[in-house]
């Protein structure tokens, strides 16, 4: 056995002993020496160990790579994947789907989300028959290698089931990577650019005045940032027909743009002049609008400088941002509903956005999400993740070690988690005076009790089918 002994005072890097027994404890103390430790779980896949080690030798004992690959070579055993366990569950009306990764030392696992709730049980099956047998027996820092083998394994890509058991697994590996290193994921993401991150909330009203109280109440609570619906003639929320306080149902906006718009429009004028200035105000279109109403709106919404409007137009019509650039200043965001490269890259390179919407785990997770981030930072995009009540704690800690790490970060979504949610995850992110707060425990920092998930057995998912005010379908 080896374990690291004190640095070389000739080149301050850790060296290893072939005389000293080596315990974890040590040895995660003495990888939180310098960089050199966490670089060396990012050897490519396919190189050998052995062959890197000797590698390294040839060059030299002071080269920084050389001392990277002799701590974990000769240092950590690499960790192998033993096991996969999808963790169903739905709590109120959000179906919720994480998994737990075990590895060959004992004890430690990682958690990771893959929440799409409109198809859970899809999401569960492709885990335990695809993702699976696909990964155990593999290392569990082979992070790219697996993601990249799960991206092209259905061979028709960007597949959203597929997509979200492959976030599950891919958060779940950075997880351990970060506990085997003693270190938060940020840390492996390059640090945290700040000490909490800013949300957003949401105020709804059937009226401008009755919203003006709900902006009120979450400025109150410490949100600066607020996005507004005017429930009384925009779609309901969370993909459900509502109805209203005498049973009859309230039907999505798809034939009464003229309303929603000059409701909409009405309300900022009303929030400009009552609250003022000093809250940064947003909107979600969800697609709702037909191009040409959508851009009316865009450009009516020009004097109330709002922080973005989102989701202008539905991913079908995408090509449509080009317009609303050259036509209005209104900022806007989009994602939401996009799962691969081709439907934002374009939108990103040519400006004609302001914010990325990404939900992570439709789009893979941590890993290809931070190359988006910093694509976009080229663009001057901003990101600011899809994080509504169906992600899990899980998702949502992902997205916080994100932002926190990102320099072009614009704003995060959420709002505190419930009792439930705390019990069923501990180590959840703390959330008050409208920031999320890391708890800089090692990984994500957070995991799931599984007893009592149990008791919030899963339902399958729901459908997002919507009906126009006319009884024909619709956008949800």
């Amino acid at each position: 056995m080896f374990a690291f002994v004190l640095p070389d005072p000739r080149c301050r890097r850790p060296i290893v002993s072939p005389q000293t027994p080596m315990n974890r404890r040590g040895a995660l103390k003495a990888l939180s020496v310098g960089g050199a430790g966490l670089a060396a779980f990012m050897v490519p896949a396919g190189i050998l160990r052995s062959d890197a080690v000797d590698a390294a030798e040839r060059v030299g004992p002071q080269d920084p790579t050389s001392d990277a690959l002799q701590a974990t070579s000769r240092g950590l055993p690499r960790l192998k994947i033993t096991d996969v366990r999808a963790i169903p569950m739905t709590v109120g009306r959000n179906h919720l789907t994480v998994v737990k990764v075990f590895t060959d030392e004992p004890g430690l696992y990682g958690v990771g989300c893959g929440t799409h709730s409109e198809r859970q049980a899809l999401v569960v099956q492709t885990i335990e028959q695809y993702m699976k047998p696909a990964v155990v027996g593999r290392y569990a820092d082979d992070i790219n290698d697996i993601w990249q083998m799960a991206w092209m394994a259905p061979y028709w890509r960007a597949s959203v089931d597929a997509s979200n058991a492959m976030s599950a697994i891919d958060g779940a590996l950075w997880d351990i990577l970060g506990k085997r290193a003693g270190v938060p994921v940020y840390e492996l993401l390059g640090g945290k650019l700040r000490p909490a991150v800013p949300m957003f909330t949401n105020a709804m009203g059937r009226s401008p005045d009755e919203i003006e109280d709900n902006v009120r109440a979450a400025m109150e609570e410490g949100y600066h940032f607020v996005r507004i619906r005017h429930s009384g003639s925009m779609p309901p929320a969370n993909g459900w027909t509502e109805v209203d306080e005498e049973g009859a149902p309230v039907f999505p906006m798809r034939g009464r743009e003229v309303t929603y718009v000059n409701d909409l429009v009405d309300t900022f004028a009303h929030l400009r002049d009552t609250v003022g200035w000093d809250v940064e105000l947003s909107h979600d279109v969800h697609g709702a609008l037909s191009p040409s109403s959508a851009l009316t709106l865009a450009k009516a919404c020009e004097p109330f400088r709002l922080q973005f409007l989102e989701d202008l137009f539905a991913p079908e019509d995408a090509h449509w941002y080009e317009h609303a650039r050259t036509q209005s200043s209104t900022p806007i965001a989009y994602g939401e509903l996009i799962v691969n490269q081709n439907e934002w890259v374009p939108l990103a390179a040519n400006r004609w956005i302001d914010y990325i919407r990404c939900h992570l785990s439709a789009i893979g997770g941590l890993t290809p999400a931070r190359k988006i981030a910093a694509c976009c930072e080229f663009f001057n995009v901003r990101t600011s993740w899809h994080g509504p009540a169906n992600v899990s704690p899980i998702g949502h800690a992902v997205n916080m070690h994100l932002d926190l790490a990102t320099s072009n970060f614009g704003i995060a979504e959420g709002d505190p988690f419930s009792d439930e949610l705390r019990e069923i995850f501990p180590g959840a992110p703390e959330r008050r005076d409208g920031m999320t707060f890391p708890n800089d425990q090692p990984g994500l920092g957070i995991d799931i009790d599984e007893a009592v998930a149990a008791n919030y057995p899963p339902e399958g998912g729901r459908d997002r089918g919507m009906r126009c005010y006319d009884g024909s379908p619709c956008h949800p």
